[in-house]
């Protein structure tokens, strides 16, 4: 696969990581240890309705309520696996802080997920 193609396929995930992972770092801190036990198909399930809901935002648009409320009910275990160096280097991680407090979520400094460190 050509680096231009590959860089193509890798862009739903980016996509998506740059608004879920950040939220899922920060959810570090809200998830009780009961949901921790989210099954593999439960997390399937709430990538898919976050990348759909928050789609626009990879195209410049702000957030709709709808992926702001995916930003927030995000469990962090479901995302973070995700997040490889190749993805991690895909992703602005500012923009993705403030997309996600202007979501109302709170994210926390110095937070990690898979590969990115929130700065």
């Amino acid at each position: 696969m050509s680096s231009m193609a590959n860089m193509k396929a890798t862009q739903p995930l980016a996509s998506l990581v740059i608004v879920l992972v950040v939220a899922g770092a920060m959810s570090i801190w809200e998830v009780k240890t009961a949901s921790a036990d989210l099954s593999a198909a439960q997390c399937k399930e709430e990538r898919r309705l976050g990348l759909n809901a928050c789609k626009p935002v990879v195209y410049g648009r702000p957030p709709s309520p709808q992926c702001c409320e995916r930003i927030r009910v995000t469990h962090m275990e479901c995302v973070c696996p995700d997040v490889t160096p190749k993805v991690a280097a895909l992703i602005d991680v500012n923009r993705a802080i403030r997309i996600i407090e202007g979501c109302g979520r709170r994210v926390p400094r110095h937070s990690k997920c898979g590969s990115i460190t929130v700065p």
